[in-house]
């Protein structure tokens, strides 16, 4: 069963984009931005090309906050001999499904842990071309209160912002690269958006987890804190308004990970930041699962923080 409403959700978890080789889901946005925004309340200007290597930006009118959305992934490089070296921090269960191709041909292959010698292989009828990417095999898998698949994280992030772009007024959406696997590309995203277009503040639409304190139907999580602490004065602000407009939010208080925001941390320029995202279970696995209701309130916040920030 499948709902038409998530249909582009899953024909994103279906584009094969590890970090460092993004271009595949950076054609995608940029082909459905031409073929959708005609119907769209303000047509967006495009701002992307090699200097912004495989990150874009869509900029809505005369736009006061960012949106951030990484369109990479997890998944693995192949090393010597089939070892899978990671991308990020995939899980490496046996038997997990592989997808990939070489000069030779698609790949389609297993998972497998080869304990003697301590490393992860992929299991195939020959030797996989060295520097070859593999990411999970998707399988789409929907109820009435829950979608299951691999890249949640963050294909669910990317399909909020291009949601958000259907009636946005005065945005930036920011699709950027690498954040799975120790940043690169947020630096110089910043830099373009405070020096070209003085926005100064900025929104992490990305997932985050179910743990103890968060849970699944509870609504979306607004970060108060990870690895880094977003400015106390407008992390009020937005707690603020999430209360005024309604929407169920669960806050998160964690003292690990992190997300572009952190990048925006470190960056040289004074920007404000807030994760908000959705929570989902089975993190960085081909069976992150988010609940319906946390999907919904994720989508209703963002359309009410972007007006009102």
């Amino acid at each position: 069963m499948m709902s038409k409403q998530f249909t582009l959700l899953r024909e994103l978890c279906q584009i094969k984009a590890p970090s460092g080789n993004e271009g595949l889901m950076k054609e995608f946005i940029i082909e459905y931005v031409h073929k959708q925004s005609r119907k769209w309340k303000v047509q967006p200007e495009i701002i992307s090309g090699e200097v912004f290597q495989d990150c874009l930006m869509l900029k809505f009118g005369n736009p006061r906050t960012a949106l951030f959305a990484h369109i990479d992934s997890i998944g693995f490089t192949v090393g010597y001999n089939n070892e899978l070296i990671r991308i990020g921090g995939p899980v490496t269960e046996d038997g997990i499904g592989l997808l990939g191709a070489d000069s030779l041909g698609e790949i389609a292959c297993v998972l497998h842990n080869d304990v003697e010698n301590g490393q992860v292989r992929a299991q195939y009828h020959r030797e996989i071309e060295r520097g070859t990417e593999l990411v999970f095999k998707p399988h789409w898998r929907e109820t009435d209160d829950y979608i299951q698949c691999c890249y949640m994280d963050n294909r669910l992030g990317v399909w909020i912002a291009l949601q958000l772009a259907e009636t946005l007024e005065d945005g930036l959406l920011v699709f950027s690269t690498y954040e799975e696997h120790g940043g690169g590309s947020v630096g110089f995203l910043t830099r373009f958006m405070v020096e070209q277009l003085n926005i100064h503040q900025a929104l992490i639409c990305d997932i985050t987890w179910v743990t103890e304190g968060i849970l699944h139907g509870n609504g979306v999580v607004i970060s108060m804190r990870d690895k880094g602490i977003p400015r106390r004065k407008y992390l009020d602000k937005i707690i603020g308004l999430a209360r005024e407009s309604g929407v169920p939010f669960q806050l998160e208080v964690e003292s690990a990970g992190s997300s572009d925001g952190g990048y925006i941390q470190q960056s040289p320029y004074p920007v404000d930041w807030c994760f908000i995202g959705a929570p989902e279970d089975h993190v960085h696995s081909p069976d992150e699962i988010v609940h319906k209701k946390d999907i919904e309130s994720m989508l209703q916040l963002y359309q009410f923080l972007l007006k009102r920030l």
